[in-house]
């Protein structure tokens, strides 16, 4: 939501002076909390990771789950709560639209447009907007697949429950260590119906750490989509959390039409805030009202609000804008270090890792050696053991892991811009302790 465009954009755009009584004058930043970290430079991955106020003596396998975020992000944070604990009509210094710059920076990390995104809490959030928004045609159908998470098989579960629409499901793999690029299209492509209107798969699974094709699956699906009616297009739907942030790809690489992810993750942002891409906003229906401008002309008109868009589809409401407000520089701290470089570094830790479980006798490593098919995330098996006591009994070692919410569970690591090669080592020795 954009909070001035009720006290001050519409205003100043001559909509309705009975706004008026609710506009005020920013208040200046407080000062930034003073940070223990060292000068940001992003060149370093030791400087890097003591941009984070982690424990030092563990090693953080886990901080994938709610990431921690790096000084510039906690100081912002703290900055702007000083500000609206002080004056509640705060606003950040200069910015009297502080959602339309987050989503300019959002914009440029994924070679996107502005307008194109919406804001969300979360992943989830972001899912259910979408798949709770679409709007389908009778005979229209859903595919998704075995290995997805809840909110993507509640979210489309919801949407068929509403439309009537079938929803099919298909296994892209067998043994997920051995999967194949080529036979999880191929298992996409023969899952589809001739109606089939959403494709709804996970960038990168969080139940085994393979990472999906998803270009080579958009390109598949334009093959498909050029000898349909456009209402009756497949839209390619994307959860994207274990991706953004680790991997390089912005929507122009990835060629979906919806991906929804939650900036609390691999991009390390402030806890609560989200993203929802697409390029066919036209396909949904808002679910809840909007707070920005479109909103507020529409309903101050006694007009509608006309074709749906990513600012009509972001929630309305007021949130926890110390954080949301703080995303800003969440992007620029990752855009700093490098997409490339982040990437790299996550699937060599990631490789190293892998390369190192396999060659443990009583472990068998479940997510595919390849960096073609594999991101950040590593699960294993270690025999005899059930995965909540190999994560408990990791800990004691000062190694924090995992495991995945998913039946059979199995362990789980994530490498990241705050693991170290050291880290690395030292948890595969952990694992072959394990008895």
């Amino acid at each position: 939501m954009t909070r001035q465009l009720n006290r001050r954009a519409l205003l100043g755009a001559g909509m309705l002076a009975g706004v008026s009584a609710c506009t005020a004058t920013p208040t200046p930043a407080t000062p930034p909390t003073t940070s223990q970290a060292p000068p940001f430079d992003p060149k370093d991955w030791a400087n890097v990771r003591a941009q984070f106020a982690l424990d030092p003596a563990l090693a953080h396998f886990a901080a994938f789950v709610l990431a921690p975020a790096p000084a510039l992000v906690r100081e912002t944070i703290d900055r702007h709560r000083a500000g609206l604990d002080a004056d509640p009509h705060y606003l950040p210094p200069g910015d009297s639209a502080p959602d339309q710059t987050i989503r300019r920076t959002a914009a440029r990390y994924l070679g996107a447009q502005a307008g194109e995104i919406a804001l969300t809490d979360s992943t989830t959030m972001g899912l259910g907007l979408l798949y709770s928004g679409l709007r389908l045609l009778p005979g229209q159908d859903v595919l998704t697949t075995e290995h997805d998470f809840l909110a993507t098989h509640e979210g489309v579960r919801l949407l068929a429950e509403r439309t009537g629409a079938r929803v099919r499901r298909v296994k892209l793999y067998e043994d997920p260590a051995a999967a194949s690029a080529d036979r999880i299209v191929s298992a996409i492509k023969e899952g589809l119906g001739p109606r089939t209107r959403v494709v709804a798969v996970t960038w990168v699974h969080s139940s085994t750490g393979v990472r999906l094709p998803v270009r080579a699956i958009a390109d598949m699906l334009a093959e498909v989509n050029k000898g349909r009616d456009e209402r009756d297009r497949a839209l390619l739907c994307v959860d994207g959390v274990h991706g953004f942030g680790a991997m390089a790809d912005g929507v122009a690489e990835l060629g979906c039409d919806f991906l929804s992810s939650g900036t609390h993750k691999w991009l390390f942002g402030p806890r609560g805030t989200g993203i929802l891409w697409g390029r066919a906003w036209d396909a949904l229906s808002p679910l809840i009202p909007g707070f920005e401008r479109p909103s507020f002309v529409a309903w101050q008109t006694g007009r509608a609000p006309g074709p749906t868009t990513a600012e009509l589809v972001t929630p309305g409401g007021y949130k926890a804008f110390e954080h949301r407000w703080a995303m800003t520089q969440a992007f620029g701290f990752q855009e700093a270090i490098g997409k490339d470089r982040v990437q790299r570094r996550t699937q060599e830790l990631a490789t190293r890792l892998k390369e190192g479980l396999r060659a443990i006798p009583h472990v068998t490593l479940v997510t595919p050696v390849s960096a073609e098919l594999s991101a950040g995330l590593v699960c294993c098996a270690v025999a005899g053991m059930h995965p909540e006591t190999a994560v408990t009994k990791l800990r004691e070692r000062k190694v924090v892991t995992s495991t995945t919410p998913y039946v059979p569970p199995l362990l789980r690591f994530g490498t990241s811009i705050v693991t170290t090669p050291e880290e690395v080592d030292r948890a595969v020795k952990a694992v072959a302790e394990l008895r």
